[in-house]
């Protein structure tokens, strides 16, 4: 009997064996020459800590509040695509699992389960994430579903007017299964000779003019408050702020979109700087660790969101294993805020971690 995965790594290992290479290709490839993908994780690395001594950490509370719900860690599961690829239960799996840790789900546009059949699954607070369509009477139905079924916030993933060049889908043809929230809404079927239908059938029904000025098209169809994903600088951080988003996700796509944009914990703090406390601030990509939760908290998230492991987790033992990488997360994260001397998330300071330009500039 194989022994239990100790880390999100193992998870990964067991995955890779778990699934179809086409699949796992699928979850765990990026753009071009997965330059980010690699730079997402290994950013963390070259960050280190600045730990307290004497601290009394008998007691550890992970706990934070993201838009008023208040979730056991500032853990939160990001939307990534087609979960029933890995695990025949999908989102449902997921939903059930996140509930169970008493933490957020972001369901992911592209789940291979609906909107209903998620939201019947469990009682657990759950966002929803959107991309607009040219057509924009599906994107408003998909928004009206999302509200109706007890979606407490919308996800805008704004980086993808195009879908970036993932060659291990297009070398394996990535064939993917109709996506169940757009049944009697838009066909699907896209012939493609050259590549993958997932990138074809993105390709041909995104809104490639979504710009600035649409948000406020959004807000007019929602009472819902709309966070923003795929945000890495400044300027784009300003102007969210100015356009009213309720809170910002700095994020790469998971390294799958543009190919050498920066590592999300690298630009993480030019976009805190630039926001200055004015809405929420999470990041995705490449945590694997409890010390990574850590280091992007130190740097100015309020939460981060785990993409992959989740997917890993769950090809390798469903829900339970969903259940686990989030446990596990949330376990290291104690352990690191009890060696570093934080007995709170509100105890994490940006004087408990040492970029690599701060290691570099002491020494000039």
């Amino acid at each position: 009997m194989a022994a239990e995965p100790v880390n999100l790594n193992e998870f990964q290992e067991l995955a890779r064996l778990a699934l179809p290479k086409m699949y796992y290709d699928f979850y765990a490839g990026g753009a071009e020459d997965e330059h980010t993908l690699k730079e997402n994780v290994e950013a963390f690395h070259r960050i280190t800590f600045r730990p307290r001594i004497l601290v009394d950490v008998s007691r550890i509370d992970l706990s934070t509040t993201i838009l008023d719900y208040k979730i056991s860690a500032p853990i939160i599961i990001a939307p990534t695509a087609l979960h029933k690829l890995a695990n025949p239960e999908g989102e449902v799996a997921t939903a059930r699992a996140a509930a169970s840790c008493n933490t957020i789900m972001v369901l992911s546009f592209t789940s291979s389960s609906s909107i209903e059949e998620v939201a019947a699954s469990c009682n657990a607070v759950r966002f929803y994430q959107l991309y607009v369509f040219k057509k924009r009477d599906i994107t408003a139905t998909l928004v009206q579903r999302a509200e109706r079924n007890g979606f407490k916030a919308l996800v805008l993933t704004a980086d993808t007017p195009r879908l970036g060049r993932r060659e291990a889908d297009i070398k394996n043809k990535m064939i993917t299964p109709p996506l169940k929230n757009l049944e009697g809404l838009l066909s699907t079927k896209v012939s493609s000779d050259t590549g993958s239908n997932f990138e074809a059938d993105a390709n041909e029904t995104m809104d490639a003019s979504l710009s600035w000025k649409d948000l406020e098209w959004l807000r007019s169809i929602t009472n819902l408050p709309i966070l923003i994903k795929g945000i890495l600088t400044r300027e784009d951080a300003i102007k969210a702020v100015e356009v009213g988003v309720a809170g910002i996700i700095v994020s790469n796509h998971g390294a799958r979109q543009l190919d050498y944009s920066p590592a999300t914990i690298s630009a993480l703090e030019e976009v805190v700087h630039a926001v200055k406390g004015r809405v929420p601030i999470l990041m995705d990509g490449g945590v694997r660790r409890g010390t990574d939760v850590f280091k992007a908290l130190a740097l100015g998230a309020q939460a981060v969101l785990i993409g992959r492991p989740v997917v890993y987790g769950l090809a390798a033992k469903g829900e339970y294993g969903v259940r686990r990488v989030i446990e596990m997360l949330k376990d290291e994260f104690e352990l690191t805020m009890a060696l570093t001397g934080c007995p709170s998330v509100k105890h994490i300071t940006r004087n408990h971690v040492r970029t690599e330009h701060e290691r570099i500039h002491s020494m000039l």
